[in-house]
């Protein structure tokens, strides 16, 4: 793997006094911070700036030792400093958004120090101040896959390495959209130029707790429905660093997808209002895609073992994931990952792929690989066909393609069409119940076995 002279490590980050400084600052802050990020309460603004001096002074001192981030460090420090000098009022770290990019020194164990204002995704939606030493993950194979058919340069693999309680959660994500930013005309511009955020170039995924929250949910899983796991599995759920290079190769498909295929629009980014399933959709094709590809590298001649490994691996973890935790995390309230979930397990069940009987799971492994291709193929000619389709049309189909293996509540006003066809498209998704596809009897029943060990990885990391 390729390594650079990149100062500090993320452990040796952790471990200096900066970082204490920094963390225990944060703390502080968030202690007074409101729900936009801001700090209106000027009882505690004195105390609140000497937080942020500790935090300003301390990242200055760290940018003489992390130099591939000092413009980005230094930047932090004067967006923290301009926003205690203006009163705590509703923070901008423009300015050290636009510093900081990751993707560019994608070099395995290349360590990260990230500070903003900012939500963080399946966590909390308060934009808190929140603090994450992180390393990349890059193995030489994904570095490979990446520079061929699988380009994918804002993608970002990620391992924990210390953190602040936003991401005491089940938040994987580290994302530019969550940080405070406000828009701004970026200098040199024509009159009349629109403001602007800045361009989002990067995302990053934690694979380490990904990895680390399938290997524990789907062990447990395992042993309650006396399925009988094959290898590739049992090493996955034995070994955390195979699993988290699992995952990367599965994320950097899965990340790419988002914005590649017959797209009637652009599904996920823009923000728009629409029934939940369909979200659960997007993500399903995006894995889907990932499983289907990774078939492919597994199946073709002049694969490279090691690629050929991590393919076979691939399909285990989509697999299990999406049909193990998926369904059974989070609330029923319009959980579009457990209706990916459940339709997945749903789908190869009545195709005969998944069999429950005599209280335990078992799986025709043979013929599994090309039975979930063939639901990508579903989920692909439903985009394919709706980019000919009216967006109501195409909500319509999608949800008769999840109804037709889902059953939809007894109560459904969309299965039963009793909706306002002629209404906008906020009335039709108001009519979408909020639990609009129930869990089916076999996931209640594994529900009750299985919600303790879910709700154990919250906050779970490669290290539990």
């Amino acid at each position: 793997m390729e390594t650079i002279n990149a100062g500090l490590s993320g452990l040796e980050i952790v471990n200096t006094p900066e970082w204490d400084v920094i963390k225990s600052a944060c703390l502080t802050l968030r202690g007074h911070q409101v729900h936009d990020g801001s700090i209106p309460e000027q009882s505690v603004h004195k105390l609140c700036a000497i937080a942020v001096a500790g935090i300003s002074g301390s990242l200055r001192e760290l940018a003489e030792k992390i130099p591939h981030d000092s413009q980005y460090l230094v930047a932090c420090a004067t967006d923290f400093d301009s926003w205690s000098n203006t009163g705590f009022g509703v923070p901008d770290f423009y300015d050290s958004l636009a510093a900081f990019h990751p993707e560019l020194n994608r070099v395995n164990a290349v360590a990260h120090l990230v500070v903003f204002p900012m939500y963080t995704q399946n966590g909390s939606t308060d934009r808190f101040v929140e603090a994450v030493v992180l390393e990349i993950i890059w193995p030489d194979f994904v570095s490979k896959l990446e520079a061929g058919d699988y380009s994918n340069a804002g993608f970002v693999p990620i391992r924990f390495l210390d953190f602040t309680p936003g991401y005491v959660t089940n938040s994987a994500v580290l994302f530019p959209e969550s940080v405070a930013v406000t828009p701004r005309v970026p200098s040199g511009s024509a009159e009349g130029t629109k403001a602007e955020l800045p361009v989002f170039s990067w995302g990053g995924i934690f694979a380490d707790r990904e990895a680390a929250r399938f290997r524990r949910v789907v062990s447990a899983a395992a042993e309650i429905t006396h399925l009988e796991l094959p290898q590739g599995v049992k090493d996955l759920l034995e070994d955390q660093t195979l699993a988290e290079e699992t995952y990367v190769m599965w994320d950097l498909i899965h990340d790419r997808t988002h914005m590649r295929g017959d797209l009637p629009f652009d599904p996920f980014m823009i923000k728009q209002r629409m029934p939940f399933y369909l979200y659960g959709l997007e993500e399903l094709r995006c894995d889907l895609t990932a499983f289907r590809e990774s078939v492919k590298l597994f199946r073709a001649k002049d694969t490279d073992d090691q690629t050929r490994k991590y393919a076979q691996l691939v399909q285990y973890a989509v697999l299990f994931d999406r049909i193990f935790r998926f369904p059974l995390s989070g609330t029923r309230k319009r959980n579009y990952d457990s209706v990916s979930g459940q339709l997945l397990f749903a789908y190869l069940h009545q195709h005969r792929v998944i069999d429950w009987t005599d209280t335990s799971l078992s799986i025709d492994w043979q013929e599994l690989p090309d039975a979930v291709v063939k639901l990508s193929d579903e989920i692909n000619e439903l985009y394919w066909r709706s980019i000919d389709r009216p967006k109501i049309v195409h909500w319509l189909s999608a949800y008769d393609l999840v109804a037709n293996v889902l059953a939809p509540h007894p109560a459904s006003k969309w299965a039963k069409r009793d909706i306002p066809l002629t209404g906008t498209t906020s009335e039709l998704t108001d009519q979408v119940m909020d639990d609009e596809f129930p869990l089916s009897m076999f996931y209640e029943a594994l529900h009750k076995r299985m919600a303790p060990v879910i709700q154990s990885t919250v906050g779970i990391t490669g290290k539990n």
